[in-house]
């Protein structure tokens, strides 16, 4: 103990060069880099054929932040495109919020919720 503690405060200077190891850490960087555990996407949903890649990535785990403004004109496709993007968050066990006046949705994949609760004023 009293070798520890003579060690922390540098009582102790007898280490040598052979008790440390170099480590590469650019293999750990490049590794990181190239596969992220998440994404966090950006769509646009002008009509409902746009649907499928956006619901396409939220079940490949990542987060979509949509566009649906293009949608307000046409009632009938707006409610469907909701409905559609509603059951992809139900069925990954994700979560889905409106952000701007219903301008954007947020989807997230499983196991990422979103707060409801407003940060500041």
């Amino acid at each position: 103990m009293v070798k520890i503690i003579d060690t922390l405060l540098g009582k102790n200077s007898t280490s040598s060069d052979d008790e440390y190891m170099d480590l590469d850490l650019s293999s750990y960087e490049e590794h990181g880099r190239d596969s992220p555990a998440l994404l966090v996407k950006i769509a646009t949903i002008a009509d409902l054929k746009d649907t499928p890649r956006v619901k396409d990535e939220v079940y490949n785990g990542n987060i979509v932040i949509v566009d649906i403004s293009r949608l307000k004109m046409d009632k009938i496709s707006y409610e469907r495109v909701l409905k559609d993007l509603k059951e992809v968050a139900k069925d990954v066990n994700g979560d889905i919020i409106g952000l701007g006046d219903q301008r954007y949705v947020v989807l997230t994949p499983m196991s990422v919720k979103i707060s409801r609760d407003k940060i500041g004023a």
